[in-house]
């Protein structure tokens, strides 16, 4: 069963968007989720999409947790179609129902308990966002690695920030509507690729209006295999192909592909030496 465009009948502005595909955990998708249902600020819905066939355990908790109402879109489909694909699903959802702000979430992060309560006054407080995001706290269960990611605050200084790196950690993200009438939904025509990446470049030239909130929103797990995921060829070229178009459409000029061939660099090492190098350029 694909999207369905149904009319959903609520008095919340804010909409969580989050997909689910078969590698996630149960244990860690609950943690998730009550990482939101204990939020200090309650007035949003969460939509989730499933991203192919899931474990069954899994889909079971689903099913309940949409039947008892926590959830209030639940989406199934058979194939994975990716990431991109299945937000843009949720996003032409809440957009047909009027939501105001879409805020990010993967399956196995944690919001903090005043994440939905700061971002949605954040961008209240500053009418002409069109998306803004919050640092962010990596952590790993199965490893010693503990890091917070910091970024810059305004939008001058992450237009000059995007030059290296992403100017939002995605999974911090809260667009406002008018993101996606002025930038358009994510590009789902690679499945290897950072979807946020192109969807950032995307904003900017569409003179949407970024910035980030000075408060760590989100801890985002590090599983074992998280610098696996970034090693292979055909992964790396498609992350450098993007970070090209990136400089070309931008006009960020010669230094900026300095920054993308270091990192396909660090991205060709072995996962152990990627773990050292990622605590240095990240």
């Amino acid at each position: 069963m694909g999207a369905n465009y149904k009319i959903i009948v609520s008095s919340c502005k804010i909409v969580i968007i989050m997909s689910v595909y078969k590698n996630d955990k149960l244990k860690q998708f609950k943690i998730a989720l009550e990482s939101l249902y204990n939020q200090t600020f309650k007035d949003f819905d969460i939509f989730i999409q499933c991203d192919g066939e899931l474990p069954k355990a899994l889909e079971k908790f689903l099913d309940s947790e949409y039947e008892n109402g926590r959830i209030k879109q639940l989406n199934k489909r058979t194939q994975n179609m990716g990431l991109a694909y299945s937000l843009n699903e949720l996003i032409k959802i809440g957009i047909k129902n009027k939501y105001k702000y879409f805020i990010r979430m993967d399956a196995d992060d944690i919001s903090q308990c005043e994440r939905v309560e700061k971002q949605y006054k954040f961008m209240e407080q500053n009418n002409d966002l069109d998306v803004s995001g919050t640092y962010i706290k990596e952590f790993s269960d199965s490893f010693l690695y503990d890091k917070i990611i910091y970024y810059p605050l305004r939008h001058d200084d992450l237009f000059q920030f995007f030059k290296k790196r992403v100017p939002v950690a995605h999974v911090s993200a809260i667009f406002r509507n008018t993101f996606f009438r002025k930038a358009g939904l994510y590009d789902t025509e690679n499945h290897i690729s950072n979807e946020d990446t192109l969807m950032w470049m995307k904003g900017f030239k569409a003179n949407c209006k970024f910035a980030n909130l000075d408060y760590i929103g989100v801890k985002v797990r590090v599983t074992s295999d998280f610098f696996d995921r970034r090693s292979g060829f055909e992964k790396v070229i498609s992350d450098f192909n993007n970070r090209r178009k990136v400089i070309q459409i931008l006009n960020y000029g010669l230094v900026s592909y300095f920054y993308a061939i270091v990192m396909v660099l660090i991205n060709l090492l072995p996962a152990s030496f990627k773990k050292v190098a990622y605590k240095f350029f990240r």
